[in-house]
């Protein structure tokens, strides 16, 4: 059995969900998200109660009972406040940019890294600090994933990409022979 499967999903005030053909719709003040349901998943809309069953006794139904409720709970929190992710850059000469919808890094490399920001995904640039914010906690949690992805903090001196509250382990380096 599922201790998160198992837990019914209050509906916020403003907040609709829908379930038709196997989509489950949620609109919200701060916008709308859509998700394909599973046939092994069976979600009812009862007042302001969402409930996730599993559709069977089978081992991927009972697996995904548990991660289609959390899932639709991710997405109601979203649709009422949007999930926020902080990167921090660090390194002597790194730079961060915004032009438009494109996020442009400097960090260290012989050429500028370049990142699309996806549709729905907002990014906000105050000097090192990179501010990520969406209503999809899934499209967020990759977006800023491959972002720190392509300079990961090492553990020397601590240069790269991390997330605010990320601690990065630090090494003690070489000493001098004496």
């Amino acid at each position: 059995m599922s201790r998160v499967g198992k837990q019914t999903l209050n509906i916020e005030n403003g907040t609709e969900v829908s379930v038709a053909d196997g989509v489950l719709t949620v609109k919200g003040k701060g916008g709308t998200i859509t998700r394909a349901l599973s046939a092994h998943v069976n979600v009812v809309v009862e007042g302001n109660e969402v409930k996730v069953t599993a559709a069977n006794d089978t081992s991927i139904a009972l697996a995904l009972w548990g991660t289609f409720s959390s899932h639709i709970k991710n997405m109601l929190e979203g649709v009422n406040k949007p999930f926020v992710k902080t990167l921090i850059v660090e390194g002597v000469g790194f730079k961060v940019a915004l032009n438009g919808s494109n996020l442009n890094l400097k960090v260290g490399y012989s050429h500028d890294v370049n990142f699309e920001v996806p549709e729905g995904i907002t990014v906000e640039v105050e000097k090192n600090t990179i501010k990520i914010s969406s209503i999809d906690k899934e499209k967020l949690g990759q977006f800023a994933a491959e972002v720190r992805a392509s300079k990961k903090p090492e553990p020397y001196k601590g240069k790269g990409i991390h997330y605010d509250d990320e601690v990065v382990r630090r090494k003690q380096g070489k000493r001098a022979a004496a």
